[in-house]
């Protein structure tokens, strides 16, 4: 029995709003499909369209109370189907494919592209929900009442999540670092951010005269001033951690939060350092919590009969995660007194 079936590649499509972020994107985009499609040649990652998803990512239907609740359960793919006439099975049990598919992809981080008898796929019981309706965060963090926007990275099954004032307000799956280059834990706040940015890691910063490969980000969030690590948009693969330790994010979702945070206010410096200026407060919250993973994320455990979806625990007070950098540090003193 196979859970995960992934070799087929899909182009990255962006959908910038603004044009000079749409222009920049479309110049990155041809970078990074040669770069899958080496990668798709050699046999490795399956990466997620950002384009398919968007309507499944942004479907909301009403309040956080008025969203159903959803139980999960096995489809096995039946003997004798070949590729093709597995998915359009999919679809003739659950609905349309502009609907299921994309939902079932995001769930089992699998496109469905490349199925065979006797594949499991998790399906819900529900499609076409509220997409906070599959959120594996919980709805409400009570422990987060009092402080208005908190963002939550979970680094074992690599999502996020956005809570104001407690209440769940987005969710989205996410790609942290490499073993060699791991997203650090802790307390972190967004310092500054930049619609496009091109990565100081990039071969052609390093070394230009080596090399010309400029590694393009997009919504960027800077987390930690000193590692430069930062919540941004890119190619974001379904077998997990892929970063130099930056948190990749799908484009729908690094909009909405670049657009959602608040930066630092400060005083002096130039717009994106610290250096020669003075923070005189903090931007939005980002907790970094869970175990680091070398592989595909596991969200479910694998029961007999049905799954579960594992659910985030929240730290129980925000402040009890371990303070990131020593701004935190500094800041958490003058909170203390």
């Amino acid at each position: 029995m196979r859970f995960f079936a992934l070799p087929i590649l899909l182009a990255i499509v962006f959908c910038a709003t603004q044009t000079h972020a749409q222009t920049g994107a479309a110049a990155a985009d041809a970078l990074i499909t040669q770069d899958l499609a080496e990668s798709a040649a050699r046999g490795e990652d399956t990466y997620f369209s950002q384009a398919w998803l968007i309507e499944t990512m942004e479907r909301r239907t009403g309040s956080l109370d008025q969203v159903p609740y959803v139980t999960y359960r096995y489809h096995v793919v039946p003997p004798g189907l070949n590729r093709l006439q597995a998915r359009l099975d999919i679809y003739r049990r659950f609905g349309s494919r502009d609907v299921v598919k994309p939902l079932l992809w995001l769930i089992n981080r699998n496109d469905l592209e490349d199925l065979y008898p006797g594949d499991t796929l998790i399906v819900p019981s529900e499609f076409a929900l509220d997409f906070r309706a599959y959120s594996p965060f919980p709805r409400y963090y009570p422990a987060g009442h009092n402080v208005q926007k908190i963002v939550i990275l979970d680094k074992s099954i690599q999502a996020w999540a956005a809570y104001n004032n407690g209440v769940l307000s987005r969710w989205g799956i996410i790609s942290t670092g490499v073993q060699s280059n791991r997203t650090p834990s802790g307390r972190f706040n967004v310092n500054w951010k930049q619609e496009e940015r091109v990565s100081t890691l990039s071969p052609g910063v390093i070394n230009p005269a080596a090399s010309n490969e400029l590694w393009t980000m997009y919504w960027v969030m800077n987390l930690h001033e000193a590692r430069g690590i930062h919540m941004h948009q890119y190619a974001l693969p379904t077998s997990g951690p892929a970063s130099h330790g930056c948190i990749r994010m799908l484009e729908p979702d690094a909009i909405w939060l670049y657009n959602w945070t608040d930066t630092w206010n400060k005083t002096g410096g130039d717009a994106i350092s610290s250096v020669g200026g003075t923070i005189n407060s903090q931007g939005t919250m980002v907790l970094i919590i869970g175990h680091d993973i070398n592989g595909p994320p596991s969200p479910f455990i694998y029961r007999d009969g049905y799954p579960v979806q594992m659910m985030v625990r929240l730290p129980t007070d925000p402040y009890s995660i371990p303070a990131g950098t020593s701004q935190q540090e500094q800041f958490d003193r003058r909170r203390r007194g």
